[in-house]
């Protein structure tokens, strides 16, 4: 069990049988009342985030979270296919689960699928991932003096901005937590 002083941000806890992670908190302490830690939570079932106040000696639970190696496979009417590296059985989530993490799925992409008990409810993918351009308006010498951005769209379907003087075919990397492109991919 855990005190109100170890719920800092990243902490996973269990409410009602419920996975929670902490996504922001605030002690403080009164002149001879007890403390009180104010929080911001992120169900990680269905990604909604809720405030909760925990008082004093009140005690919370800590989650049965942890990841597994898997690959992902291929994605079938909105639903996405990945392949645990241990066990080798495949593991399906929709696209309404993965939310914008889909935009970042390659075949043969490996990620982690995280377990709450023995059930999967989550993918995480590297925090940077190289992918092709296939859709940008090409570069016109002299534009990058100013230094804008245009749109283009990566192998994935994903429309992103990228600086000027990226062209059609080039291999960039992306921030795949903001969506936002980094730097051309070195050869």
């Amino acid at each position: 069990m855990l005190g109100i002083t170890d719920l800092k941000v990243g902490r996973a806890i269990q409410l009602d049988g419920v996975p929670f992670v902490v996504t922001y908190n605030q002690y403080s302490k009164q002149a001879r009342g007890a403390g009180v830690m104010k929080t911001k939570l992120r169900n990680l079932l269905t990604g909604r985030t809720m405030e909760r106040t925990f008082q004093g000696a009140e005690k919370v639970e800590e989650a049965d979270i942890r990841y597994g190696r898997a690959q992902f496979l291929y994605a079938n009417a909105g639903d996405y296919e990945f392949m645990d590296q241990e066990t080798f059985e495949t593991v399906t989530f929709t696209g309404e689960v993965l939310g914008d993490t889909a935009h970042f799925l390659l075949e043969g992409t490996d990620v982690d699928i995280q377990y709450f008990g023995d059930t999967p409810i989550n993918v995480k993918v590297p925090p940077k991932v190289t992918f092709t351009v296939i859709e940008t308006e090409p570069g016109v010498k002299g534009d990058t003096a100013q230094g804008g951005n245009k749109d283009a769209t990566i192998d994935t379907g994903y429309v992103l901005k990228v600086p000027l003087f990226v062209n059609k075919e080039d291999k960039i990397v992306v921030n795949t937590d903001t969506g936002e492109y980094v730097e051309r991919a070195k050869s």
